[in-house]
């Protein structure tokens, strides 16, 4: 039953509005005795030429909905009670039915989204800070597939540049192929770094770094096979880190792709009248937008970020017909993105505005900061085999007798980190602290993951229930608490997507393992003496872990059956 939707359809019947304004207007209460959910008047003045705590009297004495117990006004604000046995049924029989679809709709259906996220860069560490991308990323795509969206879900690799010209040349003089065979990557940054390093002493390496590039922008043979050489290696080194993750993409087109459409790119600027130069560079001015110039070309006559970047959103617009195109990139590039749109839609191309950057922060660690180029990055595969080493330490300390151990240490081990990557609003920075993440307490990975086994655990020791369940008995306040917050599930959803927020669906599921545990601490579930109640919280407890493996799943979280 949609309460939300019943009440709406009620006020509209005295209150000339659009039913869909009306249903974003109800709200729930911050306190149960304020009702279950609560309608301000406010809105309603001009229509009705009253004041709003009158417009709330005189509605709370006209309408009457099945299932509402009482209608109540306090101040400007109309309060609903609900009849909890009613409600507690519709919800529960609701998520029981629906299963692993609860909480998805066809809201999207017949929309093509694009989410470029992760986007490494080849030869380069897969590091703390590409998991941001990653964790944002995947979750998005997630949730807006869970709500009918046909999502493209994109690897803009970093794959094309000068870099590559001076990876060539440590290469040919300080590469060794056997390292380079056991940890590709490794390998690879050790040259990158010595080359910086050794540029420092001798400027002219940069010069020959920059020769190089030019020989593989030109398609030069031995350029082309190193680079390919680098690419494939790295990607294969990605991928052992996405299939630890759960992460998958439809499509790895990244910067090198979009090299060849360069030109047609600077010729569309020109035609539009766009390009004027600037100390050599042909720009876009985007003064009256308060934004410095967008370089389009630099004055060496090579393409620049800004340039791919119009390429690709061209090529994927036409490849996909996107409503809407999203980028999960880190918060220093937010004049980039700005500068890109502004340009996209001053070249005339209207679906600019269909482009969103979702930007996020930093990821910090107390005791150390972070530079490619001088070798100080964590692998993020170190990162989470030691996250998996740390869990099975708790897991052997907390239930050393465990089944699966080492199973159940990568899940809670690698949900940890996810976790606390998704734990926060996305642009706030991480700092790691191992034994937060790792606590069986609190608002974390572990505690959500340790909610949901103690529910299955609770419903092994069931028999299936017989036809009496009686959902009227389930009315103390925690039992119907956790009834309301299951029922928020797909409102928490549609919240995430419209703020393009996956932390929402975070804090949802911390709400709902706290007031399942409320529940569990205060009612006797499985040797209540009444059959009827027992039933009932059986199913409330069914109902409840359903809802943590859905939400779970939307964050890239796997759930485990014991613990």
């Amino acid at each position: 039953m949609d309460y939300k939707k019943l009440i709406a359809e009620k006020v509209k019947e005295i209150v000339s509005m659009d039913l869909e304004i009306l249903e974003r207007l109800i709200e729930i209460p911050p306190k149960p005795e304020m009702g279950d959910f609560a309608l301000p008047c406010f809105q309603f003045a001009k229509i009705m030429r009253k004041a709003p705590n009158m417009i709330a009297e005189e509605l709370s004495k006209n309408i009457k909905i099945e299932g509402v117990e009482k209608v109540e006004n306090l101040g400007p604000y109309l309060n609903f009670f609900v009849d909890k046995g009613t409600y507690s049924k519709s919800a529960i029989e609701n998520i029981l039915s629906e299963n692993e679809k609860y909480g998805s709709s066809a809201l999207g259906e017949g929309k093509n989204v694009t989410v470029e996220f992760s986007s490494p860069n080849i030869a380069k560490p897969f590091h703390v800070g590409h998991l941001f991308s990653t964790a944002i990323g995947n979750s998005l795509y997630r949730i807006f597939d869970f709500e009918g969206y046909n999502c493209i879900r994109i690897n803009h690799l970093g794959d094309w540049g000068t870099q590559f010209g001076k990876l060539i040349c440590a290469y040919k003089k300080w590469v060794n192929e056997e390292d380079l065979e056991k940890e590709p990557i490794k390998e690879l940054l050790r040259i990158y770094v010595k080359f910086h390093e050794e540029a420092e002493k001798d400027p002219s390496l940069e010069d020959e770094g920059r020769e190089y590039f030019k020989k593989l922008e030109d398609g030069e043979k031995e350029e082309v096979e190193l680079w390919t050489k680098f690419r494939n290696l790295s990607l294969k080194e990605f991928k052992k880190v996405y299939d630890e993750l759960g992460v998958e993409f439809d499509s790895y087109k990244g910067e090198s792709f979009y090299s060849d459409k360069m030109d047609a790119i600077i010729e569309e600027m020109n035609k539009k009248g766009l390009l004027v130069e600037s100390n050599g560079a042909k720009v876009v001015m985007l003064d009256e937008y308060n934004m410095p110039p967008c370089i389009i070309q630099k004055a060496d006559g090579a393409s620049i970020y800004a340039t791919r970047d119009i390429a690709a959103a061209e090529y994927r617009k036409k490849t996909y017909d996107f409503y809407k195109s999203i980028y999960v990139v880190g918060a220093e590039q937010k004049l980039h993105f700005k500068q890109f749109f502004k340009t996209l839609e001053l070249a005339g191309h209207e679906w600019a505005k269909s482009c969103v950057h979702v930007a996020f922060g930093t990821v910090k660690f107390a005791d150390r900061k972070l530079s490619t180029r001088k070798g100080e990055v964590i692998f993020l595969e170190d990162l989470l085999n030691k996250a998996v080493l740390k869990a099975k330490e708790v897991i052997d300390e907390k239930n050393p007798n465990l089944e699966n151990k080492d199973e159940v240490a990568k899940k809670v081990g690698i949900g940890s980190i996810i976790f606390t990557y998704l734990k926060n609003s996305r642009e706030k920075d991480i700092v790691f602290n191992w034994s937060e993440m790792l606590s069986f307490d609190g608002e974390t990975g572990p505690y959500v993951q340790y909610t949901y086994a103690r529910a299955k655990s609770i419903l092994r020791k069931f028999e299936e229930a017989s036809s009496e369940i009686d959902y009227s008995k389930l009315n103390s306040e925690e039992e119907f608490e956790l009834v309301k917050k299951l029922q928020g599930f797909n409102e928490a959803i549609l919240n995430a997507i419209d703020k393009l927020e996956p932390f929402i669906v975070t804090r949802y599921v911390i709400d709902v393992a706290k007031a399942f545990n409320k529940f569990y601490n205060s009612c006797n579930i499985i040797n209540t003496e009444d059959i009827g109640l027992k039933n009932a919280r059986m199913m409330l407890v069914k109902a409840s872990s359903i809802v943590i493996k859905n939400a779970l799943n939307l964050l890239g979280i796997n759930t485990v059956e014991k613990m």
